[in-house]
């Protein structure tokens, strides 16, 4: 599908026709992505990546869907990809977030279902599409690209696909766009449709939380299109160890050296090479944490002082004070306009 930056003339006379499927305006469409309409006469043609998600983000809105009028009238509103990302954030791990966002997709008319499968090392996503869906071909391989794309972004770490299966004939899209997409083999007219790869993903724990997902889902569409994930550092995975616990009760340092499977020594000198201590990650989890608390109008600065762990509020002013060079209450009015 996608070529480095540039995304094939023929992906985007797909999304324009599942747009115009649903009434919305190819024009207009066009003119709010900045797409010259003679490029669409040009097979060869390519367009700027940014270009490609302007045009999507557009058809969302103007279809009110995020299928982008794909799902031949069965609509997934705009905001369910959020709702879903939310009710996984919290798992423990890959498998079990991959398993509940299946649960959550089932719960709407939808003519398109997902299965995981794992069986010693390896694991398989199978996608099963009513064969009489419109544009039945490109919501497979998105399904499958974002899937992926957006299980390597909750675990901080590129999920490398071992083989990919369609059911369904070669689309005009060159090999290189498919080999950008899933770096693997890809076979066609086969039984199924299946994305495989190594089950240990499965067993990965999650990098990202609450406050990640947030800046996440600013701009989502861009990054699981981009697929630029990268691995995560040592920082980053004690984060994930103990950001479902931010604010009360931090794990031991102990306890992290025995989930990372290092001595206390090995830690704090892999840390201090990069310029950090167990303190200052425990900190900046309460800072973020804190931000984002105070970005909530219903919530009290005392509330807030409670929820990360302080007894006393006037210990929360001194220590958002040191974090950010203003008081919880100052930073409230200036970011978020709460007086």
């Amino acid at each position: 599908m996608l070529r480095r930056n540039t995304i094939a003339i023929s992906h985007v006379i797909r999304v324009l026709q599942g747009a115009a499927r649903s009434g919305a305006s190819i024009p207009a469409l066009l003119e709010a992505a900045g797409i010259p309409r003679m490029l669409l006469d040009d097979p060869d043609a390519r367009i700027e990546r940014d270009a490609f998600i302007r045009l999507m983000l557009e058809v969302m809105q103007q279809t009110q869907d995020e299928f982008l009028g794909f799902g031949q009238g069965r609509k997934s509103k705009p905001g369910t990809f959020s709702m879903m990302a939310h009710a996984v954030i919290n798992c423990s791990n890959l498998e079990k977030a991959v398993r509940r966002s299946i649960q959550f997709y089932e719960l709407f008319d939808l003519d398109v279902h997902t299965e995981l499968h794992r069986d010693g090392e390896r694991a398989w996503m199978v996608v099963k599409a009513g064969p009489r869906l419109d544009f039945r071909e490109v919501i497979i391989e998105s399904w499958l690209m974002l899937s992926l794309r957006f299980m390597s972004w909750l675990v901080g770490k590129a999920i490398e696909a071992q083989r990919v299966d369609f059911d369904f004939a070669r689309t005009g899209a060159a090999d290189e766009d498919y080999k950008s997409v899933f770096t693997c083999p890809v076979t066609f007219e086969s039984e199924s449709n299946v994305v495989m790869f190594n089950s240990d993903y499965l067993d990965l724990p999650l990098v990202q939380n609450q406050l990640s997902l947030s800046r996440f889902l600013k701009d989502s569409l861009a990054q699981l299109i981009d697929g630029n994930i990268h691995n995560v550092g040592l920082p980053a995975q004690i984060r994930a160890i103990i950001s479902k616990e931010y604010g009360n009760n931090f794990p031991d340092f102990s306890e992290i050296c025995e989930k990372l499977n290092m001595t206390p020594q090995t830690l704090r000198r892999r840390l201090k090479e990069g310029n950090t201590s167990y303190q200052e990650i425990k900190d900046t989890i309460r800072k973020d944490a804190s931000i984002y608390y105070l970005s909530k109008p219903d919530l009290s600065i005392d509330e807030i002082a409670l929820l990360m762990g302080f007894s006393e509020a006037s210990s929360f002013h001194r220590a958002f004070k040191k974090w950010t060079g203003k008081t919880p209450s100052a930073y409230r009015r200036e970011y978020f306009g709460e007086h």
